[in-house]
């Protein structure tokens, strides 16, 4: 007979640190944060022609760049997650955002091609810390119960910035320079360094600095060099059953996610006979639409199946969270991009019902996303490994979105954008499937790798 394991320590004075009114403040200057983050990584896909033309090159080589800095993200987690969960949350988000703000800066001042692809590489990894850490912060103030609510709303800044940031950058570039497009961003990531040394208190639950107690400075160095090993990560991630299917869902949602956003002008542009950055920009507006109504409901249905599991089971079981995605990724994700493809791919229906598949696609996208993130920080809860549950999503997500954004536009050309999503749906159904059996035997799988080690 399976052992029970009582996850609940949601009465932990640990909780009560703060009081909800600066619990409040702390999450909205974390939704600013990531949200300027996030910015960096979509916001040029509308101006990829204007680039392309002001250095010489094509628009496949400045579009390659874009999926290369996705890849580069991966970095993020692996460097600073260790840290975060050493030294503390509060350093690691002032430095990545005073880093961020940094390269930005640069990247709007570059005066050649190879410069321009330095500056983006190096602001990628700060863009994942800060996401990575600040959901950590969400598990460090929240107990579990109300996780979900709090979480949605920090997940406004890496759901909602995706489909809006190529529409702030189409209306930059329709009237000035893509270069102001990095120079607001310099200006948001100002304020997001401020608003965080000011208002952002440390929420570690316990710093692990006496590992460096009595040590030389030469040995001090060494420890902190294995502390950003990766090694741990990975090994975290391939040895937890739930985790691994977690990360393989959220990778399918971002491949799904930057595969659906990347080509938007490239596709609809022609389909309806546009032809301005901004009409094209218009577009996102429904995915956006999508990920804000998404963000209203979706940590609201993921605490609300998580305290209905408990009311029936009288305990807490992390992979209850996710009840409340196995439809929406194997059922309502499919449907709304099958349906996207080939009304696009046959010329069938007006922008309508474009717009409403888009819309739909966001809506589901943030429900799964939130329930998924949440579930990383509640099966590690008391463990101190949080950070890296995280951190490993994040490392496959932004593999998948790199992967996501390099190859949609060749295998649109080359198939069609109709059997493209087809295909895109298939990976969602088997996600579906996996996250289902996760639900049924998620709590045996942790169970049984505890006894073996």
């Amino acid at each position: 007979m399976m052992a029970k394991v009582d996850f609940s320590t949601d009465n932990d004075d640990i909780y009560k640190r703060f009081s909800p009114g600066r619990k409040v403040v702390i999450t909205m200057v974390l939704v600013w944060s990531t949200f300027q983050c996030t910015l960096a990584t979509t916001t040029v896909v509308s101006a990829i022609p204007e680039v392309s033309s002001t250095f010489h090159t094509t628009e496949a080589v400045i579009a390659v760049s874009n999926a290369l800095m996705i890849l580069c993200q991966v970095a993020g987690p692996i460097l600073y997650a260790p840290i975060a969960n050493t030294i503390g949350r509060r350093p690691v988000l002032i430095t990545t955002n005073a880093i961020l703000l940094a390269f930005t800066l640069g990247t709007a001042l570059s005066p050649n091609l190879p410069s321009y692809f330095i500056f983006r590489f190096l602001t990628a990894p700060q863009v994942t810390a800060n996401q990575v850490i600040s959901t950590v912060v969400i598990g460090d103030i929240y107990p579990a119960i109300t996780r979900g609510r709090a979480l949605g709303w920090m997940m406004v800044s890496t759901t909602l910035s995706p489909g809006l940031a190529p529409l702030i950058g189409g209306v930059i570039v329709n009237y000035v320079s893509w270069r102001v497009i990095f120079w607001v961003q310099t200006g948001t990531a100002s304020l997001s360094v401020l608003l965080l040394a000011i208002l952002l208190p440390e929420t570690i639950h316990e710093r692990k600095t006496h590992l460096f107690a009595d040590l030389s400075p030469c040995r001090k160095f060494k420890k902190f060099i294995r502390l950003m090993d990766p090694s741990e990560i990975i090994t975290l991630l391939l040895s937890s059953p739930g985790l691994l299917v977690n990360a393989a869902t959220v990778a399918t949602l971002h491949w799904n996610q930057y595969s659906l956003l990347t080509p938007i002008r490239e596709v609809l542009n022609p389909r309806f006979h546009l032809s301005s950055p901004l009409q094209a920009g218009l577009f996102y507006l429904a995915p956006s639409a999508g990920y804000l109504t998404g963000l209203l409901c979706g940590g609201q249905l993921s605490d609300w199946v998580v305290g209905r599991y408990i009311r029936r089971r009288g305990r807490r079981v992390p992979e209850d969270r996710l009840n409340s995605t196995v439809g929406v990724v194997g059922i309502g994700l499919p449907i709304c991009s099958i349906i996207y493809g080939w009304v696009v791919q046959k010329a069938v229906g007006g922008i309508p019902l474009v717009v409403v598949a888009l819309y739909l696609q966001g809506v589901f996208q943030v429900v799964a996303f939130i329930s998924l993130n949440v579930y990383c920080v509640d099966v590690m809860e008391g463990t101190g490994k949080s950070s890296l549950a995280v951190a490993g999503s994040y490392m496959v997500r932004n593999v998948a979105g790199a992967a996501g954004t390099a190859a949609c536009l060749p295998a649109i050309e080359a198939m069609g954008v109709g059997w493209f999503m087809t295909i895109a749906s298939g990976l969602l159904v088997i996600a579906g499937g996996l996250l289902w059996l996760a639900t049924r035997r998620g709590e045996e799988w942790r169970i049984r790798k505890e006894e073996k080690s």
